[in-house]
């Protein structure tokens, strides 16, 4: 069921949106840039986050709430993955 967005809220979720891509680039760039392994993991964390925000205006802006959905899975995803690598990290590359 899809409802029409009043165009304060629809400017909002542009500049949040705009915002989030801006973000996503200074997260790439200390993505391709970061001197240790941690600040690429760090990165890459923050890169994903940024993806689940983008989802969650996006759900936003199109009026499906399923799209949501998706952004828990891959916030779920992610939290194990990040814990996982984390622990890999810990105990060291061997």
């Amino acid at each position: 069921m899809q409802q029409e967005l009043s165009s304060t809220v629809y400017n909002a979720a542009l500049a949040a949106l705009s915002l989030l891509v801006i973000a996503l680039f200074l997260a790439f760039w200390r993505l391709a840039r970061g001197p240790a392994l941690t600040d690429r993991v760090v990165a890459l964390d923050l890169i994903a986050s940024i993806i689940i925000g983008m989802i969650a205006v996006y759900s936003i802006i199109s009026g499906i709430a399923l799209y949501l959905n998706a952004a828990v899975v891959l916030a779920l995803i992610l939290f194990l993955g990040t814990v996982a690598l984390a622990r890999y990290l810990e105990r060291g590359a061997k």
